[in-house]
């Protein structure tokens, strides 16, 4: 035997994740909007264009409740830090507050002369901030069911607001093509960020370190932002977004998003590398959810497919 000859080459391991389908849920009957994780993980929260939000149990796959009394379609939806309240946004120019122990609405904020598209807490869940096609950006005294403060934010309809870790700062994007950021006390703006080209952001949020912001722009192209300097410092490309306000989010060291060709795009977030593409969906996805601790994401699709799909991480 040739001592010298190289080992039996070992089989490669995969690298990156690895995310199976592990549910597919239906329920909804237009298109999905926005999927949310409770803080803890244990429920998904749907809304849809049917007016009303689904709450499913993330392990078992079991719709919980059904929650009905907007008389609009819903864009968005957020979870109170501890869990026990659903904010969320409508068409019929209202958000509504849920007591999800319940499952009834306790509170009603009015204020937006025209649909409210989006809506996020801060981390103590005092305040809320929305946006909406009145071009303004609204933070809200949640306890009293007030409006703090009108910022006459973007010079066309706000497509995603997004409070950072520890609540000073807001940013706010719109179909102006502008991603601006605010100080959340004084509603003071910070910073502008545009692109050269200017296209229409459907979506904006903070890193989970808060030190940059991660837009979404109507160009195919995501776009993480180093708000300081006000410099774009790394672009994912792939998937196609052209048309619809499409979600983005961070899991782990990844970047999650829909597509307007039916598939959930994850990248690597240092490389910007495609590292996956799940297939499935006969529809555009619009929304896409990381799961807090686990190695889980929750997608949902428009009209021709109305399922929410829950992909969980083999690897």
């Amino acid at each position: 035997m040739d001592v010298d000859a190289p080992p039996p080459s070992l089989p490669e391991t995969p690298t990156g994740p690895q995310y199976k389908l592990r549910y597919s849920l239906s329920g909804h009957t237009m298109s999905i909007s926005s999927l949310k994780f409770s803080p803890d993980g244990s429920k998904l929260a749907s809304s849809g264009a049917d007016k009303i939000i689904k709450l499913w149990d993330t392990y078992s796959g079991h719709v919980l409740r059904t929650l009905v009394g907007h008389t609009e379609g819903i864009s968005d939806i957020a979870w109170s830090n501890d869990g026990e309240f659903l904010a969320s946004a409508s068409d019929d120019k209202t958000i509504r507050i849920w007591d999800m122990s319940v499952g009834t609405e306790v509170k009603t904020l009015l204020g937006h002369t025209n649909f409210v598209f989006c809506v996020c807490y801060n981390p103590t869940s005092n305040l809320l901030v929305s946006g909406g096609f009145d071009e303004t950006v609204r933070v809200w005294d949640v306890a009293r069911a007030k409006s703090l403060k009108v910022l006459p934010a973007h010079s066309d309809p706000v497509t995603s607001v997004s409070f950072n870790h520890d609540g000073t700062l807001i940013a706010s994007c719109a179909m102006d093509g502008l991603i601006r950021i605010w100080d959340a006390e004084s509603g003071q703006c910070l910073k502008t960020l545009v692109d050269d080209d200017n296209p229409i952001c459907s979506h904006v949020r903070f890193s989970p370190n808060s030190k940059y912001v991660l837009a979404s722009t109507q160009d195919s192209t995501i776009r993480l932002w180093n708000y300081q300097t006000s410099r774009c410092v790394k672009t994912y490309t792939g998937h196609t977004n052209r048309t619809y306000c499409i979600f983005a989010c961070f899991k782990g060291k990844y970047v999650i998003s829909g597509s307007e060709d039916n598939k959930v795009y994850i990248w690597d977030l240092q490389t910007r590398k495609v590292i996956q593409v799940l297939e499935g969906h006969r529809d555009v996805v619009l929304a896409v959810a990381a799961h807090p601790t686990k190695e889980m994401i929750a997608s949902a699709s428009m009209e021709k497919d109305l399922s929410i799909r829950l992909w969980s991480n083999e690897s």
